[in-house]
């Protein structure tokens, strides 16, 4: 069962290593139906995990460790993956501006219980009120032309509230496979060389890759179903791990050294 999603904020690149590595390019990890940057669960639960200092609510909540004559124990809290709802592209016209697509928006409005439908961006593209006024809009590798633009009225629906998401004001729907395109073109990529005792190239270079900032982030989570039978207290010891973390921010993902992977967290109201 689902119990809330938490929402991730970007605050700085979030690089989470891919599966493979092609050429001198160090991916990030993708979903392998979309293509999509995502965080794995795994990733977000061993952060959590290791954040909570009280041994007995760690094991109470995450398991136990594996340790000589003891008994392997499933912990009470499941996490999924993250995912992206929406992602900052550069714009020659506005700035910046999010975009998401009808597959993602499907996905967190199903996980979200929410009921307003997903525009229709088969022959228009949707886009916030402010940016449906007759002019075109200028991306970093595309130009959104005024008669392909439709004003989307509803669009708040889809932004979670917060204070974290006040940035969040110019949105666009693009179709899936347009929105994955933009979304590969608009990573961060970071150039690293080796260099020697005396500070010469050594060997070649490579790029990291890295999900930009200002990119906003949900993972769902709930009570796995043996320990709710058990204890429905779990659900609202993990809230209580949860409110705390949103108080600090948290550390996902590799390259902590160089500032990557902060992000400031929220539970959802439902």
């Amino acid at each position: 069962m689902i119990s809330k999603l938490v929402y991730l904020y970007l605050l700085s690149p979030l690089h989470t290593g891919g599966t493979t590595q092609e050429g001198n390019l160090l991916g990030i990890a993708r979903e392998s139906h979309t293509n999509f940057p995502y965080i794995p669960s795994s990733s977000i639960r061993g952060r959590i995990r290791a954040s909570v200092e009280d041994q007995q609510l760690q094991y109470r909540l995450f398991g136990n460790e594996i340790n000589a004559g003891d008994k392997l124990e499933q912990g009470s809290i499941w996490i999924g993956d993250g995912s992206i709802l929406w992602v900052p592209v550069p714009s020659l016209s506005h700035g910046v501006v999010w975009i998401s697509c009808p597959l993602l928006l499907q996905r967190w409005a199903r996980l979200n219980q929410v009921e307003t439908s997903v525009p229709d961006v088969s022959e228009k593209l949707a886009v916030h009120p402010d940016l449906a006024k007759g002019k075109p809009i200028y991306l970093k590798d595309a130009i959104l032309k005024p008669e392909n633009l439709q004003s989307w009225d509803s669009w708040k629906v889809f932004v979670p509230q917060s204070v974290h998401t006040n940035s969040i004001n110019r949105a666009i729907v693009l179709p899936d496979q347009h929105c994955a395109t933009l979304i590969q073109m608009s990573l961060w990529r970071q150039v690293k060389i080796k260099l020697d005792q005396h500070k010469t190239v050594d060997g070649g270079f490579r790029y990291e890759e890295a999900i930009p900032p200002d990119t906003l982030m949900y993972f769902p989570w709930g009570v796995t179903a043996q320990a709710n039978d058990k204890d429905p207290g779990f659900k609202a010891d993990f809230e209580m791990l949860l409110e705390e973390e949103s108080r600090s921010l948290l550390q996902i993902g590799g390259q902590e050294s160089l500032g990557r992977g902060f992000v400031q967290t929220w539970l959802s109201e439902y």
